[in-house]
């Protein structure tokens, strides 16, 4: 070893040591900051998401933003395990990319639950078997996912924070040959994303819906020439082999994923708010849902319907706002669009991902 090798790696060994002095005493306030807040809520999504703005500003580099984003990630959630294990309800089973979301959001000393279905993680958090839960809402490829949106409007629970998780789509297989696969599994939502490669490169393959990619992943290990459509984790978990990787149509491919829970979000200071609104079915009803918010330059930055299931061509209309539903702004739009719509339900307010 040369004299400049050595001694790179000695300055890198004192500064771990001195890191590690750090992190444990930040944990160490943090389990105080635990007992004076006694029983309070687990998580503080708006602290946290201040934490990481905070540090993405200070970076000087070399990392990346998003390095630091995924260091402190675990930071803090390492630290907030010292307290009680953070319970998160999501889709599974093992394997799926709703579990990738809850690991890159609340980091890996996390205790994830995975259930069935989309209606088990609202049953898992209102029930008190999960403290959160993360739950998939749209793709940037397909769309809304409509049974989340449908949810959101029943339920008590409140939107506590969001999740961008880029998907990379893998064919994964017993087999060694793309040639040799007869059918197909996956999620309908992994279908749609990946329709142009398949038809490209499968076109003959029967095509066959899965609960959950994972769920394919799963019948693809036990049957001969056949494969799923699924991310690499499920592959692994499967111990398939992956036969071709990123075959997504627009590599730009992501998912939000919402995170749910019974707690209010206070600000962060960068806050997003969801709400779903209906009016009565007549001419310029939506250019009068949209007045406020137009009066009050707050900016929409999404805008979805659904039926409402109260009668026919009746709509619901999902929308993301900027800013926290306590900002002044916000506020004014919102007691403004109560007088004037015929329904309204503020979903959240939360951070804004990072």
């Amino acid at each position: 070893m040369s004299d400049e090798l050595k001694k790179y790696r000695e300055q890198i060994d004192r500064i771990d040591d001195e890191l590690l002095k750090l992190i444990n005493q930040r944990a160490g306030l943090a389990q105080q900051i635990g007992h004076v807040k006694g029983n309070g809520a687990v998580l503080r999504p708006e602290r946290e998401a201040q934490v990481l703005q905070r540090m993405a500003r200070a970076n000087a580099g070399p990392l990346s933003n998003q390095g630091v984003t995924t260091l402190f990630t675990e930071i803090m959630s390492q630290c907030r395990a010292l307290e009680a294990p953070l319970r998160v309800a999501y889709l599974g089973p093992h394997g799926t990319f709703s579990e990738a979301a809850v690991f890159q959001r609340f980091g890996q000393a996390t205790e994830g639950v995975p259930v069935d279905s989309i209606d088990g993680v609202f049953d898992a958090v209102e029930g008190g078997m999960a403290n959160y839960g993360l739950v998939p809402v749209e793709n940037s490829t397909e769309g809304a996912i409509g049974r989340t949106l449908d949810l959101l409007l029943n339920s008590n629970l409140n939107i506590c924070g969001e999740v961008l998780l880029q998907v990379h789509q893998c064919v994964l297989s017993n087999e060694n040959d793309l040639s040799l696969i007869r059918k197909v599994y996956s999620h309908p939502q992994s279908f749609g994303q990946c329709q142009g490669w398949l038809n490209a490169h499968l076109p003959h393959s029967e095509r066959i819906t899965a609960s959950s990619n994972a769920d394919a992943a799963r019948l693809a290990a036990e049957e001969s020439f056949a494969a799923a459509v699924a991310g690499e984790q499920a592959g692994e978990h499967f111990k398939l082999k992956v036969l071709a990787r990123n075959i997504e149509d627009d590599a730009r491919n992501t998912t939000r994923f919402l995170v749910i829970g019974k707690q209010d979000v206070a600000p962060s200071g960068k806050d997003k708010t969801s709400l779903a609104m209906s009016a009565a079915n007549r001419p310029g009803a939506m250019h009068d849902l949209l007045t406020p918010f137009a009066q009050n330059g707050v900016s929409m930055t999404k805008m979805e319907s659904r039926p409402s299931r109260t009668g026919l061509w009746e709509y619901v209309f999902y929308v993301d706002i900027e800013g926290h539903q306590s900002d002044a702004k916000v506020a004014a739009s919102l007691a403004q669009l109560k007088q004037i719509a015929s329904f309204v339900k503020v979903l959240g307010s939360y951070p804004v991902a990072v």
